[in-house]
């Protein structure tokens, strides 16, 4: 009952960073005893630095989270000391997955081993999205409403249009060299109303190919606007969609909203196998979608020009980076096939007593 009041007022608490192990050993008056839990803990703290040394030594699968092992010295030590919370962790744990490094958040219950994972975490960094659990909930709040206003002013996905413009293309080009043949071929044979035919048909066709080449340059262009925003936009629309999951998570009674993509509507593209334009046809009917998208280019283009100088303030939550909107990449992974590992070297003390215990056994046989 107790537990549960104090999680009601205290909310989700991240615990403190941990110090070693030989810090917290507890006041003891009996100096037999507060000895050998010192070296208890002196043992645990040397163990917690030979797996950090073991991890920088062996390419350790749950390890390539952590990137490649640094060359300089300064920054070598501080990847083992990485790697060493989060190997500590899977050993006071027992987790054992071979690719995973620290696996779900342990119980609450367990203060000591919580806490452990926290440092594993901070140690690993988000691993594929951005860490919103010490993040209040008016602050995620905020962060889930800049879903919408990210995605207002995203360019239409074109990629279909463009498919269909390039294919067009080629078939009008192709259209109108077999019109121009029949033409010559008919004026051979001095079929010259014929050939007349096919000469307006090869220039009708002619006329396609230059529409749709044009189709073509402005979705490319839409497209290209479109990775743009992905690009730009990518750290916020994954912090919302972050700060919505946390929501959900930490308040699973409250009936929230799906997020939905505010993008503007645009026509859709024309059926697969049906041409747009056909020969002989007013091509000036494209002339306003072509402006409608070169209008969006332009807009675009300031938007993201006023977007990108806009600098980060003082007093801001996020100050990892100078500018107000950084681009935000996931870690990228990748399958690693190694052979078995040797396994980590033990202590010398340890070494030690395991030949004392031989010679004794050989000693009593």
């Amino acid at each position: 009952m107790l537990d549960a009041r104090i999680g009601r007022r205290a909310g989700t608490l991240v615990p403190a960073p941990a110090p070693s192990w030989s810090a917290q050993v507890p006041p003891i008056g009996d100096h037999g005893r507060r000895d050998y839990v010192r070296q208890i803990a002196a043992l645990m703290d040397a163990r917690k630095e030979r797996i950090g040394e073991h991890a920088a030594a062996s390419t350790l699968p749950w390890a390539v989270t952590l990137g490649p092992v640094p060359g300089g010295p300064a920054a070598r030590l501080e990847w083992q000391q990485r790697a060493a919370a989060i190997g500590a962790y899977r050993e006071l744990s027992g987790y054992q997955h071979p690719a995973d490094p620290i696996g779900p958040e342990p119980p609450i219950r367990n203060p000591e081993l919580c806490a452990a994972w926290h440092e594993a975490l901070a140690a690993l960094g988000p691993a594929g999205g951005p860490d919103v659990r010490g993040m209040t909930d008016g602050l995620l709040l905020r962060l889930r409403d800049t879903y919408p206003v990210e995605t207002a002013w995203a360019p239409p996905w074109t990629g279909e249009e463009l498919r269909q413009a390039r294919a067009a293309a080629r078939d009008a080009h192709l259209a109108a060299v077999r019109s121009a043949a029949e033409a010559t071929a008919a004026r051979r044979r001095g079929d010259h109303n014929q050939a007349t035919r096919q000469q307006a048909l090869a220039a009708s066709y002619e006329a396609m190919h230059d529409a749709y080449q044009e189709r073509e340059t402005v979705f490319a262009a839409t497209m290209t606007d479109r990775a743009d925003w992905e690009h730009s936009t990518r750290r916020q629309r994954h912090l919302a969609v972050a700060a919505d999951a946390e929501l959900r998570r930490r308040h699973p009674g409250q009936p929230w909203l799906p997020l939905r993509s505010a993008e503007p509507e645009f026509a859709p593209a024309a059926q697969p196998g049906v041409p747009a334009l056909m020969p002989d046809e007013n091509l000036e009917q494209a002339a306003q979608l072509i402006s409608d998208l070169a209008a969006r280019h332009r807009e675009f283009a300031a938007r993201l020009a006023g977007r990108q100088s806009v600098m980060m303030l003082e007093d801001s939550e996020f100050e990892d980076s100078e500018s107000a909107f950084p681009s935000w990449a996931a870690p990228g992974r990748g399958a690693i096939l190694q052979p078995p590992k040797p396994e980590i070297q033990p202590s010398e003390r340890i070494l030690e007593r395991i030949a004392d215990h031989d010679r004794d056994m050989e000693a009593a046989g």
